[in-house]
């Protein structure tokens, strides 16, 4: 516990040199929209380019589609309704 309080009483109780650079870059989307954000990834100042996002992507643009049509009888009726004639 001593030790604890010691190293709080320095200001910092995190190893020195073991994390990653947290600095600022630039995000850009696909539509061209930037912003600012603090991240680890590349430099300070870098620009991180998209290729899907929330914009693009079509689980966010509901742009999916059910294949399924009819209900279970008439998946029945599609699988098995020529057997027998």
């Amino acid at each position: 516990m001593q030790s604890i309080q010691k190293n709080l009483d320095k200001g910092s109780i995190m190893k020195k040199k073991i994390h990653p650079s947290y600095h600022t870059i630039k995000v850009v989307m696909t539509d061209g929209k930037e912003y600012l954000t603090r991240s680890t990834w590349g430099k300070e100042g870098s620009v991180l380019r998209l290729e899907t996002d929330s914009a693009s992507h079509p689980a966010w643009k509901g742009g999916q589609k059910h294949l399924k049509k009819g209900g279970r009888l008439d998946l029945y009726k599609k699988k098995f309704g020529n057997i027998g004639a």
